[in-house]
This record gives structure tokens, sequence and C-alpha cells, in this order.
């Protein structure tokens, strides 16, 4: 694929995120990521991961979370499995009592395993990540159990139903840290090439949460 036709597409994804601003962020727990993932492969057991996340409070404009992730990944291709070992830096926006925000910056070292399988025509995927969390002056742990599925819709398999649950357990006095369970539709634009448009909603603690996900994925 030509750079051009890179731009083209993720000049697309970034248009179908921008619909009209019309919810406050302290208002409503409607929000909306733009996810790009990207994987580029050295040969046939090496890869380079790279992914960009922009995470608004609302709509668009209201900045959640930046995340960016780079890693090296190794694939046993007679298992269907990767191994990763990456970084992810991390700023994120939150609003304190008084409504005002407060910028917060994480540097993260992780190590996963993701697993793969097929049944008939669904697609199942297993993701193992172990964080180690450097977050301003603090230090924490963190465990994610990442369970995802695909479902094609017509002979052609261009559109597909995807869903998945997230588990976040802290090694620390926080034992649950979050879930987040996700359900959308996807199309494939071309051979590696997807978008998706889907609602998700996150649960932490007493806390509920509702968005609404524009994923552009790209793995080429």
């Amino acid at each position: 694929m030509t750079l051009g036709s890179r731009q083209f597409f993720l000049g697309l994804a970034c248009s179908l995120a921008l619909f009209p601003n019309v919810i406050n962020a302290q208002d409503s727990d409607l929000g909306n990521w733009l996810i790009y993932i990207g994987s580029k492969k050295i040969n046939k057991t090496w890869n380079w991961h790279h992914e960009v996340q922009h995470r608004n409070y609302n709509v668009i404009g209201d900045l959640e979370q930046l995340l960016l992730r780079t890693g090296l990944g190794y694939t046993i291709k007679d298992k269907n499995q990767n191994f990763l070992l990456g970084y992810g830096y991390i700023l994120s926006e939150n609003y304190d009592r008084l409504g005002e925000k407060i910028s917060v910056n994480e540097h993260r070292i992780f190590q996963q395993v993701i697993s793969q399988q097929s049944i008939t025509n669904l697609k199942f995927s297993h993701r193992f990540r172990f964080e180690q969390r450097f977050i301003e002056s603090a230090f924490k742990m963190r465990f994610r159990y990442f369970l995802s599925s695909r479902v094609p819709l017509g002979s052609d398999n261009k559109f597909y139903l995807s869903g998945y649950n997230e588990l976040f357990i802290g090694l620390g006095k926080d034992f649950f840290d979050r879930n987040r369970i996700y359900g959308g539709i996807g199309y494939k634009l071309f051979e590696g090439v997807n978008i998706e448009l889907g609602y998700m909603n996150q649960f932490l603690g007493s806390l509920s949460r509702d968005q609404i996900n524009v994923i552009m994925l790209l793995n080429l």
C-alpha cells in the first residue's frame, strides 16, 4: 500500500470521529476513542508493533487520554502465538473535584502473549498482559486479560461483528482495577485495513461509563 493510501485511510478514520460536539464532558459519560494499531513484519517470526489511541471525555475535543505504544514481537506460527515486549507513554487529563484538569504522565513497560484460535467461522483472541507502571512518582503493577471474538457477516466476509471483554487486576491494595466490555460492527476495506464503530461500557468499582468507539485498524 502506498503512503498516499495510508494517509487517506487515516484521514477517513479521523473524519468519522468528528461528530458534532453536543455533550459536556463533566455532565455525561459518553465519550469517543480513536485508535490506530499497526503491526509491521520484520521477517517471518519478528514484528514491530505500533499503536496510537486518542480518547475523549465527550464526542470530540475534550482529551481524556493520549496513549502511545510500541514493542518488538516474536511469533510462533504453528501455535498461533505472539510474544511481545513493549513500552508505552500515557498522558491522562483527569478532572478534579473542582472541575479543573490535572495532567498525569505515565511510562509503562509491558510483556504480553497473544494466542489466536478459530472455531468454524468464529475467530477468538486471548491476550495476557503484565504491566509495570511508572505514574509520576508512583510505581504500580497490573495484570490484564483480554478476550475478543469476531463473526463474519455475509459470504464476502467484508462486514463482521466484533466484541471483547478485558479484565484489569491490580497487584497491590486495589485488587480490582476495572473491566471493559465492547461490541461493534466492522468493515474490511482492504487486506490488513479495517474500520469499526462500536459501543463500550467501562466499569470502575462503583462507577460506570459508556463510550462510542471509532477504531481504525491498520496491520501493514
